[in-house]
């Protein structure tokens, strides 16, 4: 379980640093605080301005909630394949299977390597912008860049159905929110400090795409080729679990 977490934690970071989401993150920004003009442009550090405690406590909020709009719906999505899965329990080994295969064919559309695959499906109608409007324009991302997260999201999913269990499923799908959004919410309050380092990921996304897709494969392997459970029981013979809080 603390490897599946971990993936999953990974499943998201690699989403926020995508092609498809990095570059907008500014925007979103902007959208979810409802700042605009000299005001955002002092929490992005563009003019020179020192981010007040009011205008930092705004960007807080409105990502923290833009955070929690599509943590439910990922946690929703996630926990429903889960359940659909554990009907399945009895074909464990073909489930496997089928799982894996899914996320090896996810990561090379990740890749680019599917014609298509990654084409984006927006929703355009939007709430209001504004920190009432930022959980529901979180919930409206989940659903609507699935296309470009779903890769990612899809192969915590397969994760998910090899636990058999929803609270574990709910783990690993809110593991899966929180790679995605602290690094979101980090972006948020310490732009200007971080804008170098956002300059360079943004300069070399394309190597976190590839890492990413390359990730997915391997997890797809693994969980065809049996690879998976075999490592899981060769790590409880070298890990005392009795000492280690799992799940």
């Amino acid at each position: 379980m603390l490897l599946a977490i971990g993936a999953a934690l990974l499943a998201g970071l690699v989403s926020i640093l995508s092609p498809c989401v990095l570059p907008l993150i500014p925007g979103y920004l902007s959208y979810v605080t409802g700042l605009a003009g000299s005001d955002m442009e002092s929490v992005m550090g563009r003019n020179g301005a020192t981010t007040t405690v009011a205008l930092r406590s705004r960007v807080l909020a409105g990502s923290s909630l833009f955070v929690l709009g599509f943590s439910v719906v990922f946690t929703l999505m996630v926990t429903l394949v889960s359940n659909i899965a554990l009907q399945l329990t009895s074909h464990k080994e073909v489930l496997n299977t089928v799982i894996g295969a899914v996320i090896i064919v996810l990561g090379l559309g990740y890749l680019g390597w599917i014609p298509g695959f990654q084409r984006e499906a927006r929703i355009t109608k939007l709430p209001a912008a504004g920190l009432a409007g930022a959980p529901i324009f979180g919930a409206v991302f989940a659903l609507s860049w699935i296309p470009c997260v779903g890769p990612t999201l899809g192969a915590v999913m397969g994760l998910a159905t090899t636990t058999g269990q929803t609270d574990r499923s709910i783990v690993l799908a809110l593991a899966f929110s929180f790679g995605l959004g602290v690094p979101f919410v980090i972006f948020g309050l310490f732009f200007r400090r971080l804008l170098g380092v956002f300059t360079v990921i943004r300069r070399n996304s394309r190597w976190v795409t590839r890492i990413g897709g390359g990730l997915l494969i391997l997890v797809g392997i693994a969980l065809v080729t049996g690879a998976w459970d075999h490592f899981l029981i060769w790590l409880t013979t070298v890990v005392d679990f009795t000492e280690v809080p799992v799940l």
